[in-house]
């Protein structure tokens, strides 16, 4: 008798994952306002999901606060585990409707900005005649963005960058990248195809804020060479440091993909940094402990074959491993 009880009770306790969906975005967005815009509902509704949820849980899984929710502790401790049973859920589900047909389901991306701007445009476009079956989500951040994203499997592919010689264990090297010193219109340091590392000396700059993996180098590589970097503004922003070059005539580091459109259209100037180069590789990485699906597998080989494109165009190198 027992055992049936604690039967029922497992069987009502996960009969609804509707409301763990609701408990795990309510958990990544802090607020109930913005939960409700992301899942098409209304806050009311959703608080009498996560009421009736608590209730069940015997437990209270969010603090109220002036400016939101946030987890309780009790929300904190069972939030991996509610992933995992989404995870093993949704798994589930494209088995049962047979994603071996054909590839579906949503795909999430993590990427950073200055590679989105070039490659998720024509990501989409051929996604959606290939696999209209396959949704895609972008999420932009930084680096260690989207390292967290990627160990917490709130992303399935991350595309970012890699500096050095190597490449952490899984990951695939997509394209090697120079770097190159782009200024406004006119200017007479940018005016060639190539630029010595050192006319980087007391330029104005506007730098991303360390700590970040460009930051480094160039801080690096600046005290082996001997030169001074004059960061004018530290700013993180693509648009941002776009911008700034353009109208203020400040000079920023960036690869020649991010500045492709503006450079092609005569607003702004680009050389490549030698004598030392600067490289850089774009990697692909997966979700650490989540078994790729065959969509995310159909969007990792059409990602690979949009990149070799893009290099026959000249944006960046093939990679060397290819």
């Amino acid at each position: 008798m027992s055992n049936t009880k604690l039967t029922e009770y497992r069987l009502s306790f996960t009969s609804d994952l509707n409301r763990w969906r609701t408990f795990l975005v309510i958990a990544e967005l802090g607020s109930l306002t913005r939960a409700a815009h992301s899942l098409d509902s209304n806050q009311s509704l959703l608080s009498r999901q996560l009421n009736a949820l608590e209730r069940e849980c015997g437990a209270r899984l969010f603090n109220r606060t002036g400016r939101g929710v946030e987890l309780s502790d009790v929300g904190i401790r069972i939030l991996p585990q509610v992933r995992q049973l989404l995870g093993s859920a949704e798994a589930l589900e494209k088995g049962v409707i047979g994603e071996a047909r054909e590839p579906a389901g949503q795909v999430t991306i993590g990427s950073l900005s200055s590679i989105s701007v070039s490659l998720i445009g024509p990501l989409f476009t051929t996604i959606r005649e290939r696999y209209p079956a396959i949704k895609l989500k972008v999420l932009e951040g930084s680096s260690g963005q989207l390292e967290e994203w990627l160990n917490e499997e709130r992303v399935d592919i991350g595309i970012l960058y890699r500096y050095g010689s190597s490449l952490p264990e899984q990951e695939q090297a997509l394209a090697t990248l120079d770097s190159y010193l782009i200024g406004c219109t006119g200017d007479a340091v940018t005016s060639a195809s190539e630029v010595t590392f050192s006319a980087l000396h007391e330029l104005p700059l506007i730098l991303p804020s360390p700590p970040h993996g460009l930051r480094g180098v160039l801080d690096t590589m600046a005290r082996r060479e001997g030169i001074s970097l004059n960061p004018a503004i530290d700013g993180n922003s693509l648009q941002l440091q776009k911008l700034l070059v353009e109208h203020e005539k400040l000079y920023a580091v960036l690869p020649l993909h991010a500045v492709w459109s503006e450079r092609e259209a005569g607003r702004i100037q680009a050389a490549r940094i030698v004598s030392p180069s600067m490289q850089q590789t774009i990697s692909m990485a997966l979700a650490r402990s989540k078994g790729p699906s065959r969509a995310v597998m159909a969007v990792t080989a059409r990602i690979t074959d949009l990149v070799n494109e893009m290099a026959k165009k000249g944006m960046w190198h093939p990679s060397l491993t290819e």
